[in-house]
């Protein structure tokens, strides 16, 4: 049962609001950055009158990124940008605070399109998007909110790479700064946020040993090269299957193996995908996998394994471990076993990235909305990198947070470094 209160919210259960606020809570405890951003944005109001639309993972790290956006002065409506993301309760204690929230595990595809067009009727003037369903779905549907929106951002590699095709092909209609793009987010959101994250998820699922077992990566980009190091550290004999050449080498001198899917589905115990592309995991794959095999996806969407060949080719479909995992009994007897439906595993199946990554990420965003807020305007329709000096500042604010000083250069030194003359 879901409570709904039309233009107000539409969530699962107001009661769970306590258990809710703790989890913000928490959250909010452990991440310095968001508390100094949140301080000055209470005292400078940057974005005073304005209206957020939020399409992300509905968590309490996520809700401490909305307080912040709030202290500054925004309405913010929200809502989740994966069906089995949501934290109800955390959706509840929102809710208390005045947040228009629409959201519940569990959603259908027609309620999570439901859901986003509930936000996008509180007529935001920027967006704060996940994986780009909110910007595609203004454009295809709601083409008249594109005049009036000011800009948006964008969290995931899937969103941006959406984006940028929608920007070749003309259509992109107002500007969104690809947060995803940033360096503090690739090199620490991606590599050891999903790296430890996506491990934790699949263990939380399973509670199967990952010391011992043969872990085949499809993917070797930022999220990739994450998953695979936690994996070999966790005591796996890891496989690296990728199609980029670069990337492939940098694999191989990682010390990973690398071998196509086809032959690598015949050795591994767990699959992990994280490729952002579909059908990377397919029926031919499956034929080929042991008795036992796991798969999991760290991608975005749930299109990287093909769940149609499971279930058109199984025998019978058993749910586990509290349906968390999925048994598919195959004609030869053989079972494979697909968690969290084939969606992001690390939030389908745990709590997604560790609070202090997210303390970066959504650092990020938060100076990415105000800069929007105050420059989006007289920006041309396009996908932007985040400003440099935003990167920078999120990385020295946590370096701060951490206790850790910088070395600095001397004149002397920014001289040279500046001077093309015989260094001697």
């Amino acid at each position: 049962m879901v409570v709904v209160k039309e233009g107000e919210y539409a969530i699962r259960d107001p009661s769970l609001a306590p258990k809710g606020r703790d989890m913000i809570e928490w959250a909010r405890e452990h991440m310095p950055v968001l508390r100094i951003i949140r301080e000055r944005f209470e005292e400078e109001r940057p974005l005073e009158g304005l209206t957020v639309g939020m399409t992300l993972h509905l968590e309490a790290k996520t809700a401490v990124l909305v307080e912040t956006l709030m202290a500054g002065g925004a309405e913010v409506a929200i809502t989740g940008c994966n069906p089995l993301s949501t934290k109800d309760e955390v959706a509840a204690a929102l809710v208390e605070e005045g947040v228009h929230v629409y959201a519940w595990r569990g959603e259908t595809r027609e309620e999570y399109y439901e859901n986003i067009d509930r936000v996008l009727s509180h007529e935001p003037d920027i967006l704060v998007d996940d994986g780009a369903d909110c910007i595609t779905r203004v454009h295809l549907e709601h083409p008249e909110l594109a005049d009036r929106i000011i800009g948006a951002t964008e969290e995931t590699t899937t969103g941006v790479q959406r984006l940028r095709a929608m920007h070749r092909d003309g259509k992109l209609r107002f500007p969104v700064i690809a947060v995803n793009d940033a360096r503090t987010k690739y090199l620490m959101d991606n590599r050891y946020g999903t790296g430890q994250s996506a491990l934790d998820g699949l263990m939380r699922a399973t509670n199967v040993l990952i010391a011992g077992k043969t872990v085949v990566v499809a993917g070797y980009g930022w999220c990739g090269r994450g998953i695979a190091r936690r994996a070999r550290g966790l005591g796996a004999d890891v496989i690296v299957v990728e199609v980029d050449p670069i990337r492939a080498m940098e694999a191989v001198f990682d010390g990973f193996r690398v071998m196509p899917m086809d032959r690598a589905a015949e050795e591994g115990d767990i699959f992990i995908t994280a490729t952002g592309n579909r059908d990377v995991i397919r029926g031919e794959h499956i034929e080929r996998m042991k008795d036992g095999a796991i798969l999991a996806n760290a991608g975005h969407f749930d299109v990287e394994i093909d769940k149609e060949y499971l279930e058109e080719h199984c025998e019978e479909k058993v749910e586990r471990r509290g349906g968390l995992v999925t048994e598919y009994r195959m004609p030869d007897g053989r079972r494979i076993y697909l968690v969290a439906e084939g969606r992001l595993v690390n939030l389908a199946a745990g709590e997604g990235h560790p609070i202090e990554i997210m303390d970066i990420s959504f650092a990020l965003q938060a100076l990415s909305v105000e800069r929007l807020a105050r420059e989006g305007e007289s920006m041309e329709p396009g996908v932007y990198e985040v400003p440099s000096e935003i990167d920078r500042r999120v990385a020295e604010l946590k370096l701060e947070s951490m206790g850790v000083e910088l070395e600095e250069l001397t004149p002397e030194q920014r001289e040279y470094l500046r001077s093309w003359k015989e260094g001697t």
